[in-house]
């Protein structure tokens, strides 16, 4: 392990050595070009249980931030992301208050590289939701109806002018919170802890983390999940002839173009590209 005794912040112990875990957590942020500070060294630091061995990668501390040796201009890299990320949020903001108008719309989190404020100048706005049971595609309608009469920019399948675009990605029924055993790993549950939510009604967002509470496996300090459930509004709802008609309409919409997406009754998962499989290689090699 690597001694950082010499270039360690005041509350690190003078002669602290950097764990396993606390290495695997820079490495894997490394990926993301995501130099850590201190806290989020505690924050973001992985599980025992799933960290390989791994070889001693010389680690530097420089301006309150932990990164591999030799990559000091991830700092600024950072600084320069975190700037755009603070203009990229703004938007994600305004497009999340006409959202919340929306009597089902549960919650609105924003999701990927903007959640870590890590976005590039020509990234999109990607935005998660959860809406009530029973109403996922009569919303999702309503919604992209609502965003573009209020002007927003909505990034399409196969539009490679993404700048600034709102990505509405990843939509969940509220009776069907829990994420398939299959697809959890490093990358989903980091994906799942970083998100941020800007509508949360019902403590929606709390029942989200609490049905997948296995994130903790990973990242066991990533998010503080509650002990209690909070009840779920309307349990009994039937679906509606409006819901099953918005499900048949956008379902034969998109036949054509699904590829890898998820698409149900309870849930719309829009992600052609299994990033995880990706990062999860980056970090085995």
């Amino acid at each position: 392990m690597y001694d950082i005794c010499d270039i360690a912040p005041k509350n690190v112990s003078r002669r602290r050595l950097l764990s396993k875990t606390e290495r695997y957590s820079l490495l894997y942020h490394n990926i993301f070009d995501y130099p850590l500070t201190f806290a989020e060294m505690v924050k973001w630091n992985a599980s025992v249980n799933f960290v390989a061995k791994i070889l001693n990668v010389p680690i530097e501390y420089r301006e309150g931030y932990f990164f591999l040796k030799g990559r000091n201009g991830l700092i600024y890299k950072r600084v320069f992301r975190s700037r755009i990320s603070d203009k990229k949020m703004e938007i994600a903001k305004k497009a999340s208050r006409i959202l919340s108008m929306i009597p089902s719309i549960k919650m609105v989190s924003v999701t990927g590289s903007l959640a870590m404020k890590n976005a590039l100048d020509e990234s999109d706005i990607d935005l998660f939701l959860i809406t009530g049971k029973n109403f996922l595609w009569s919303t999702r309608a309503l919604s992209y109806l609502l965003l573009r009469i209020f002007g927003f920019k909505i990034r399409k399948a196969g539009n490679r002018g993404q700048k600034d675009m709102l990505c509405l990605n990843m939509w969940l029924d509220e009776s069907d919170l829990v994420w398939p055993k299959k697809d959890r790993n490093f990358y989903t549950a980091h994906e799942i802890a970083q998100s941020l939510p800007l509508v949360n009604k019902d403590k929606t967002y709390e029942r989200f983390l609490r049905h997948n509470r296995w994130i903790l496996n990973f990242w066991p300090n990533s998010v503080k999940i509650l002990n209690s459930e909070p009840k779920i509004q309307n349990p009994h709802l039937k679906e509606s002839l409006l819901e099953r008609t918005a499900y048949k309409i956008q379902l034969n919409h998109m036949k054509s173009k699904i590829t890898r997406e998820v698409i149900t009754p309870t849930r719309a998962i829009f992600h052609p590209h299994d990033w995880g499989e990706y990062i999860l290689s980056r970090l085995n090699s």
